[in-house]
């Protein structure tokens, strides 16, 4: 499978924070964020496997400030590591204010995409070649992640195979 590069998954969706999109203090929903988040995620995956996807983590989202009703928020995803069937997205959250022009890292997340054959299970992806500086330090850092991902899997299992879930709510 030939390989692609990460210039042809880049996904960039921006949106105007309205006052519906915000909580009391003014700022975004984290969850309005989060939907945001997982939406520009999967269109960077189909873009890089051609195919549908599922996602199978939000394994992490860094909120680093806020964004302000008012504001606009920019997401910038790319397939940052392809795996056999599995893809890790990156995405870069930017708020900018439109009025001065000041634009503020907001969030980060790392997310994991699997692609669906025709069949509905799991089908190969085509490799990442990264281009620029930034892709390659997220390509040459995935396989940390990518461990910390399976150990947290574990740990997820352990735990909820002590939860009882037969008792009616």
């Amino acid at each position: 499978m030939k390989a692609k590069t990460t210039t042809e998954s880049r996904t960039i969706q921006a949106s105007l924070v309205q006052p519906s999109d915000t909580n009391y203090h003014g700022t975004m929903f984290g969850g309005k964020m989060m939907a945001y988040i997982d939406e520009v995620a999967a269109i960077a995956a189909m873009r890089h496997a051609r195919r549908p996807v599922v996602t199978a983590s939000m394994d992490s989202i860094d909120f680093l400030s806020p964004v302000k009703m008012g504001h606009s928020v920019c997401l910038e995803a790319i397939v940052s590591y392809a795996g056999t069937s599995s893809m890790e997205v990156f995405v870069k959250i930017i708020s900018e204010d439109l009025q001065t022009g000041e634009r503020t890292l907001t969030a980060t997340s790392f997310l994991t995409f699997v692609a669906l054959g025709e069949d509905g299970k799991p089908t190969p992806v085509p490799p990442i070649v990264p281009e620029t500086e930034e892709e390659r330090y997220l390509f040459e850092t995935a396989e940390e992640r990518k461990r910390m991902r399976k150990e947290r899997k574990r740990s997820t299992e352990a735990f909820t195979s002590q939860l009882n879930i037969t008792k009616n709510i």
